[in-house]
């Protein structure tokens, strides 16, 4: 028997519960807060100010997407198990980035970037697993492309700035 739905906006929640919908709404906007603030942190120059701002903005809305994915998962295992897996996932990254930089690792710029830049990757290959079959576009694409697609992008643009970016190339110290 299929679980009773809510459709709002024309996407259907697979649940009726009040709670539940109340931690999909805070899910979601945790989840928006994520996207915005990891794209400007990553377009913005490095350092203190604004890359430093958005970053932690990021990692904070990580952290709410991560518990509020564990609280969905746990009402909804049988079929939300590997969501909490990448949520986990995304957290643990954006966790071993930001203390990476935090505690100054040898070379923590690479694992800085790889750390926040692997999260990123792995909260949107979760939104694609998840959404992948009603979206736009997405929903005539086969399914790997949900695990794959997001990473065949993103991955590139990581190494890329662990090879290339002067604070990754110079591990941190002074660029002058």
């Amino acid at each position: 028997m299929a679980d009773p739905l809510t459709v709002m906006a024309g996407i259907p929640i697979p649940s009726t519960s009040p709670l539940f919908l109340a931690i999909v709404g805070l899910h979601i906007l945790a989840g928006l807060v994520c996207v915005v603030a990891g794209a400007i942190a990553m377009l913005c120059p490095k350092g203190h100010g604004r890359h430093s701002d958005f970053g932690t903005v990021y990692f904070w809305g990580l952290a709410a997407v991560f518990v509020s994915a564990s609280g969905l998962s746990a009402m909804r295992w049988a079929e939300d198990h590997l969501l909490f897996g990448l949520g986990a996932l995304a957290f643990l990254l954006g966790l071993f980035g930001r203390t990476a930089l935090k505690r100054r690792w040898r070379a923590w710029p690479r694992l800085h970037i790889a750390g926040m830049g692997g999260s990123y990757v792995v909260l949107l290959t979760a939104f694609y697993v998840d959404n992948g079959k009603i979206l736009p576009v997405w929903s005539s694409l086969p399914p790997l492309t949900y695990w794959l697609g997001p990473a065949l992008m993103g991955l590139p643009i990581i190494l890329y700035a662990m090879l290339r970016h002067p604070i990754a190339r110079s591990g941190g110290h002074s660029i002058r």
